[in-house]
């Protein structure tokens, strides 16, 4: 459990989720020392256990029994005592090698837990000189955390001290060996000075032996004694908190069973990228804009916590110190990148699945040594171990490059190289620093054919070697590959380069995370699973929109897929069966989907959204199609109202040539009644009546506005009453009023309630109210409307670059 959980938070520390303090108190000792004999809990549930316990014993006086009760109540707090005193002994013991010294310890320990055993400690030991003892307790461990040479005669005489505490000012009777020592309770002065020594005869070994293990434990110790106040809002961090909780929680649903890492299904990840920010240029953060807004500026506002971690990670003070140093200056850069939406967050979490293989695999082979020393001492090898490949590290590397492939579709990455775009240069350097990342791009060459020069068009995949890119497979294509859609014909193009026997689609503006990757091998396990008559042929994962963060708008596009890509995709699945793919993180079965027509459709105009159409290719050649609640993937979402507005046209063109494609004649022809209504009101058939929504809106409103201007509403009324129709009289007199945004809110309430508890989604639907979420929903609403008709009536619909940016500026619409 250690190496697994130690690993999670060490990256929650690289990614500066947590300050070091945090990590301290979270992560759980890698080896813990067999002699302790105790179960050793992350300190943030011992905090401040250690200094209540000892109030309480100062002031007890009845019974030991009635002491070791109240401790025992606290599970955590009596874990925290059995600690500290075992501890205490091995200190004593490693510190301590004199012979005299180490007899009168061991007369002093046999004689308190005799006194525990027989119930008679409180009767035969002051306990108000408890604290005293452990305050230069404090202090000897204190100096054996820093380790300076020169405090050896501080030592010696903190173990004096409390030498003197434990026989002069606690122990009520005198034990006869400690007097022959010279050390009784009555005697006023020793007879020599213990823990001194002499020169040829060292009574302690200060500084003791550098080891991993004894630092750990030091400085574990160290927190235990030292924090008082309650760590049970550690960690501070709320994303940090959300990822714990919801991986604890999701440890408690049905998954399959993970096999050993050898045996589990091999597969492959796919990113498609055209020219999309990578990772941010120091101008792009330094720039400011026309209210002195830069885009570091605005992160440090949204994230302070995770600012000062990062200031403490690389050693600064303040932000000056940051861009002073190059180094720094890079460090910077990819901070400000990992929180936006680029290609470097992308590769950095899907690169997670290969750390997290590596673990497993390593708790699969490691013998019982090996797990002891920890996954640490394996995962940063000496240099002669990464030259055997014999080693473990060795062996782990190539396991996990068996079964995990990535491949980065950077489409025109030879165009960007040839002009000195930055864009190259940073994907080269994203190839470095992760050795797995493969990237594959589409090579224009100009070769010569008799007296004719023609370009000729390569699928190239390339790998970095000594800080270089180099070739792996050339394969010639028959012509120009960008005939279609972009995005399509980017991955068919690359699907080649993929491995395995599954294929999950990343986009660009994805994240993964590292506990979460842990649960992959279960995920891939439900190929072998009963979901009905067919076997599943793409699993659905559910998605987290991390961007709810950055502003109001991007909140409640937030809480709208959230709603969508949960609750929503769920009930497509089962009971519906008409969940298909929607561009989000879903794996295939490559080896069906290679074999009947691929995972992209890209013929121009009718694929405009070219993912819904794998889910139709795979439900028509007899697939089906799940979705699991178990793990999750990043997701980033538009955050400004252009980039949103312009994201709900591509879609509602991209539906609008939906409803003319054969896709859909041929599954509603083939569905059962049923699942044909399913499948019409969760695709076209929204975007249909929404339509009708809005024009019934607009005939509602002018025939109000025509029987109010003609008179006809007053001669109608007249005879209502005249005949006594009170319904018609109702009907008339009512002033309705639509309110469509609120309708829209209601799936994100009933997702929220589920998620966090009804209160939470109660106080987050007044708040998105008082913002104007109503507003917001039907402004997109008519913006759906729109294009979906004009795209009916008129066609030309096209991709719509929608940026994916921090919105820090002032945009006019297009």
């Amino acid at each position: 459990f250690a190496q697994l959980w130690n690993e999670v938070i060490c990256s929650f520390r690289e990614e500066d989720l947590i300050s070091d303090k945090e990590m301290d108190l979270l992560v759980v000792p890698y080896s813990s020392d067999p002699s302790l004999k105790l179960m050793q809990w992350p300190l943030f549930l011992l905090a401040s256990k250690i200094p209540i316990a000892l109030d309480m014993a100062a002031q007890f006086r009845p019974r030991d029994s009635d002491l070791w009760k109240r401790i025992c109540a606290d599970e955590y707090m009596k874990c925290a005592v059995l600690e500290c005193y075992e501890s205490f002994k091995l200190v004593l013991n490693l510190l301590v090698i004199g012979e005299n010294e180490k007899r009168i310890i061991g007369i002093i320990i046999k004689e308190i837990e005799a006194n525990i055993a027989k119930n008679t400690f409180l009767a035969n030991f002051r306990m108000s000189a408890l604290p005293v003892l452990c305050k230069k307790f404090v202090e000897l461990v204190s100096a054996l955390k820093e380790r300076d040479a020169s405090k050896f005669d501080n030592v010696v005489l903190l173990l004096q001290d409390m030498l003197e505490v434990i026989t002069r000012d606690m122990m009520v009777n005198e034990i006869r060996e400690l007097a022959e020592f010279g050390h009784g309770n009555k005697d006023s002065v020793p007879r020599r000075q213990l823990f001194a020594g002499t020169g040829t005869k060292p009574a302690i070994v200060f500084p003791p032996p550098i080891s991993a293990q004894w630092d750990e434990q030091i400085k574990r110790l160290y927190l235990l004694l030292t924090v008082k106040e309650s760590a049970m809002d550690v960690p501070t961090n709320l994303e940090a908190r959300r990822r714990i909780a919801f991986f604890t929680n999701s440890l408690f649903m049905d998954m399959p069973r993970a096999p050993r890492v050898r045996k589990m299904l091999s597969f492959s990840v796919m990113t498609p990228y055209y020219s999309e920010e990578t990772v941010y240029s120091r101008n792009d953060l330094d720039l400011e804009n026309e209210d002195g807004v830069s885009i570091i500026f605005y992160l440090q506002k949204i994230f302070p916590d995770e600012w000062n971690n990062f200031l403490e990670r690389i050693g600064c003070q303040r932000e000056s110190e940051v861009w002073g140093n190059e180094e720094n200056v890079l460090q910077l850069r990819h901070w400000a990148s990992l929180r936006g939406q680029t290609l470097c967050r992308t590769v950095r979490g899907m690169m997670y699945y290969k750390r997290a293989l590596k673990l497993q695999a390593f708790l699969d082979m490691a013998s019982e040594s090996e797990i002891l020393e920890g996954y640490k001492a394996v995962a940063d090898p000496a240099e002669e171990e990464k030259k055997s490949q014999r080693s473990l590290s060795s062996q782990l590397e190539a396991i996990a490059d068996m079964k995990f492939t990535y491949v980065a579709t950077c489409q025109i990455y030879g165009n960007q190289k040839q002009s000195g775009d930055r864009r190259a240069t940073d994907i080269l350097n994203l190839m470095v620093n992760y050795p797995g990342l493969r990237v594959a791009y589409i090579d224009e060459v100009e070769e010569r054919d008799g007296e004719k020069v023609q370009k000729v068009f390569y699928s190239v995949l390339v790998k970095a070697l000594d800080n270089h890119d180099q070739e792996i497979y050339r394969i010639k294509l028959p012509g120009p590959a960008k005939l279609g859609e972009g995005k399509p014909e980017n991955q068919n193009h690359a699907i080649v380069f993929t491995r395995g026997e599954a294929l999950q689609t990343i986009d660009m503006n994805q994240d993964n995370y590292l506990e979460e990757a842990l649960k992959m091998r279960n995920l891939l396990e439900e190929f072998h699973e009963n979901h009905g008559v067919r076997q599943p042929t793409i699993l659905g994962v559910r998605e987290h929109i991390f961007t709810g963060s950055v502003s109001s708008l991007a909140w409640f596009m937030s809480n709208q897929e959230t709603s969508f890509v949960t609750i929503g995709q769920r009930v497509l699945a089962n009971p519906l069966k008409v969940r298909f793919h929607y561009g989000h993180p879903d794996v295939f079965d490559r080896i069906f989907h290679i074999t009947r027509g691929g995972i992209s459709k890209a013929s121009c105009g009718i694929n405009l959204s070219e993912d819904i159409f794998a889910g139709f290719n795979s439900t028509l050649r007899r697939g089906n199609v799940t979705h699991h609640e178990y793990i999750q993937v990043g997701k980033g979402r538009d955050v400004g109202l252009n980039q949103i507005s312009l994201f709900e046209a591509k879609v509602a063109c991209g539906n609008g040539e939906q409803t003319l494609s054969r896709d859909i004649y041929r599954l509603g022809h083939r569905f059962d009644f049923f699942r044909m209504l399913s499948c019409y009101f969760t695709t076209v058939g929204f975007y249909i009546s929404s339509m009708m929504v809005v024009i019934i809106v607009y005939v509602f409103l002018y025939g109000r506005l025509y029987l109010a201007l003609s008179g006809l509403e007053l001669a109608i009324m007249k005879q209502a009453r005249m005949r006594g129709n009170t319904a018609l009289q109702a009907a008339m007199g009512s002033q309705s009023i639509v309110q469509l945004g609120l309708l829209m809110a209601l799936p994100m309430f009933m997702e929220i309630g589920l998620e966090r508890g009804f209160r939470s989604a109660l106080g987050d639907f007044i708040i998105m109210q008082l913002q104007l979420c109503s507003v917001f929903f039907t402004f997109s609403l008519g913006t759906k409307s729109h294009y979906f008709g004009r795209t009916i009536l008129h066609g030309g619909a096209k991709y719509k670059a929608t940026g994916r940016g921090f919105v820090v500026r002032h945009v006019k619409f297009p």
